[in-house]
């Protein structure tokens, strides 16, 4: 059995770290510090990604459907492989067509002495004729944490996990986190039949190593069972460690593929694990997705879309 602790976090402070995601070795870094050496050693950390508490509806991948309230705020329960990955997409589906998405992919900007951060929470102005002229929304940050085959330590207790802090001059109070909500799902209990013979396209969660500065670390292709009609595009990020900082050389996260690769189930699991150079710190985590569903209506081909 493969079991995952799912993580809510809130954001307390002003952050000054990368506006997309914290990374899986930021966070693994501040827990490490909090925990004995059996634990640090078996420790697997996702990417942290940003999820704004605002009211939103189950997208039709989702085992649950209709209306949802206020999302981003708890841990919705997990039932079906898709259901993992409701925070976890770039294009915010859940949100209501009511609500900003393009605001809601952006931060405010907060400046300390010249130099930039992100506020916890932003604000939107509403008409004139409603009671209060402005509102605000509150920033979250999910992530998940597991264990190599084997190791037993989960669940890491709120104890451990309060008051973490992530992203730059921690030591003056930014980047601190609140937990707010966490639960345990085993991989291996999940309804996997919407990724079972059909069709598949394979969207990277977080970005795929393919050479680093790290000591020791092996540099890879792009995968073969990546079907790619173009070159895919390529970022340089960095991995700090002690001190030191690695250049590693990624392919950026957000990119769809068509997936040509056999055994969808047993790839879909691996993609949560993360696959290649430094997964255990939140890189190349990856999911399986129908080809011709659940898209954004403006990333569909006008010709699928009936307007052409």
């Amino acid at each position: 059995m493969t079991r995952i602790q799912q993580v809510l976090f809130r954001l307390e402070s002003d952050y000054g770290g990368y506006p997309y995601h914290v990374t899986g070795n930021a966070v693994y870094n501040a827990i490490a510090r909090r925990v004995d050496a059996r634990t640090r050693k078996a420790l697997h950390v996702s990417h942290g990604v940003f999820v704004p508490g605002e009211y939103g509806e189950y997208p039709a991948a989702h085992s649950e459907s209709g209306y949802a309230g206020v999302l981003g705020k708890s841990l919705p329960s997990v039932e079906t492989y898709a259901d993992l990955f409701l925070y976890r997409d770039a294009a915010q589906r859940w949100l209501l067509d009511s609500r900003p998405r393009d605001a809601h992919n952006t931060f405010d900007v907060t400046r300390h002495g010249g130099r930039l951060a992100f506020a916890p929470s932003c604000w939107f102005g509403r008409p004139a004729e409603v009671r209060n002229s402005k509102r605000s929304v509150q920033w979250f940050m999910q992530c998940y944490l597991h264990t190599g085959r084997g190791d037993d330590v989960l669940p890491i207790g709120e104890d451990v996990l309060e008051g973490l802090r992530v992203g730059a001059a921690r030591n003056y109070g930014f980047g601190e986190l609140s937990v707010v909500d966490m639960q345990l799902v085993e991989l291996d209990e999940l309804d996997y039949s919407r990724v079972e013979d059909t069709s598949l396209q394979l969207e990277l969660v977080s970005p795929f190593v393919l050479s680093s500065e790290y000591p020791g670390a092996d540099g890879q292709d792009v995968p073969w069972w990546w079907e790619t009609d173009s070159q895919v595009r390529r970022r340089e990020t960095r991995l700090v460690n002690d001190g030191d900082v690695y250049t590693v050389e990624t392919v950026d996260h957000g990119q769809v593929v068509e997936f040509v690769g056999t055994d969808a189930v047993r790839t879909a699991k691996n993609g949560v694990r993360r696959v290649g150079t430094h997964s255990r710190f939140g890189f190349g985590e990856f999911r399986l997705r129908p080809a011709a569903q659940d898209r954004v209506p403006a990333r569909v081909p006008a010709v699928q879309r009936g307007e052409a």
